[in-house]
């Protein structure tokens, strides 16, 4: 038990403090006007306030305070501590979590542009990256031999940090989803962290898991509000620093791939988008109304259910990712094969790859057809369905 008792003020600790300052969050959102009006692509029927992160991130700085010395007032060993051939630096990483958070938080309120939003997730990836937070060898599954990643160590961990940032970012689409993920993935990070003797990261995975658990009280459908990229980018950014602790430094091929089989859903979805978009012959950051939410309503599902229906595909997942830590390179490599088989069978029975094709009556001819994202009429035909059943938040 003394050794769980510190996680588990943890954990509480960030639940409690998240459902206290979300009320406030709510308040701070409505005194800026950082808020989400009805309009043809959003989910909402009322305005509703997206600042979500403030809570999130109010309730990770007090896990990180309490790490450095609230712990020590209980005689609990202090936490966040790397083991010895690990240097990360804390205050340092610290400050890349604040621009991540800063960066969401101006886009809340001013609605950035897409490069002003990745400049900032670059800035925190290199801070996070200058902290000691790197991937800077490989082992060979096959030959057990060590490959340095050179030059690419840096790239690479900016990159990885960025991409995990913006996939918990773009599956923010239904009420209580992001940060339903959001605390189901952390959970599975920390028995992973521990198992490892990671203890530094599963003290930031309990924390993460506490703080997503308390605003969901507030986020879950009918939600009275919104996480807001303020939320859903430090979510994501957290959820890769997390995945780099566990293998900081070195780490086997098969165990990098673990994180990103935790992560399933939302890689699934942002990768079947960019495919989605591709084949309907149009930019990739163009939205629309192909991803696993709408399609899962589009089969008759409520927003609950079909947020719940992701939940269970997410522990799926995650139980995956757990047994494959308990297994040799073999049978974690089939495992990984199987739920990538199973996921893929699951994306095309919902047509994630297909583009999305509306119908539409030809003024001239009055013939009713199937038209693609790069016909003219397009626009128009989404947007009559938009008004007329409103999906984005």
């Amino acid at each position: 038990m003394q050794h769980w008792l510190p996680y588990f003020i943890l954990f509480a600790a960030a639940c409690i403090t998240a459902l206290l300052v979300t009320p406030l969050a709510s308040k701070i959102a409505w005194k800026v006007d950082a808020v989400d009006r009805p309009e043809a692509r959003r989910i909402n029927t009322k305005p509703i306030p997206r600042m979500g992160g403030i809570a999130i991130f109010v309730a990770l700085l007090v896990t990180y305070i309490m790490l450095f010395s609230g712990l020590k007032s209980f005689q609990l060993p202090l936490t966040l501590m790397p083991p010895r051939q690990f240097s990360v630096d804390y205050q340092i990483l610290g400050l890349a979590v604040v621009v991540i958070f800063v960066t969401g938080l101006l886009d809340d309120k001013f609605t950035l542009k897409p490069h002003q939003k990745l400049i900032g997730q670059i800035l925190a990836g290199i801070i996070a990256a200058a902290s000691g937070l790197v991937l800077g060898s490989i082992i060979n599954p096959f030959t057990g031999k060590i490959m340095s990643l050179g030059l690419w160590t840096y790239p690479i961990t900016v990159l990885y940090l960025v991409a995990y940032t913006n996939i918990i970012n773009l599956i923010d689409g239904l009420d209580g989803l992001a940060s339903g993920i959001g605390m189901i993935s952390s959970l599975t990070m920390f028995i992973l962290a521990f198992g490892a003797r990671r203890f530094d990261a599963a003290a930031l995975a309990i924390s993460l898991a506490g703080a997503c658990l308390g605003f969901l009280r507030y986020n879950f459908h009918p939600a009275s509000i919104f996480l807001g990229d303020s939320g859903s980018m430090l979510i994501g950014f957290m959820l890769g620093t997390i995945s780099l602790l566990n293998v900081t430094r070195i780490a086997g091929l098969t165990t990098i791939i673990i994180p990103l089989v935790v992560a399933g859903i939302p890689i699934m979805d942002t990768f079947s988008a960019i495919i989605r978009r591709l084949r309907g012959h149009v930019s990739i950051s163009q939205a629309d109304r192909g991803h696993i939410h709408h399609r899962l309503i589009a089969e008759g599902y409520d927003q609950r259910q079909a947020v719940l229906v992701m939940y269970a595909w997410t522990i799926v997942l995650c139980i995956g990712a757990y047994v494959m830590t308990q297994v040799e390179m073999r049978p974690r490599i089939v495992i990984f094969i199987v739920l990538i088989i199973v996921s893929f069978f699951f994306g095309k029975h919902l047509r994630l790859f297909e583009p999305v094709l509306l119908h539409h009556q030809d003024p001239k001819t009055g013939t009713d057809k199937l038209i693609t994202p790069d016909d003219p009429a397009f626009k128009e035909e989404e947007e009559k369905i938009e008004h007329e059943t409103p999906l984005h938040h």
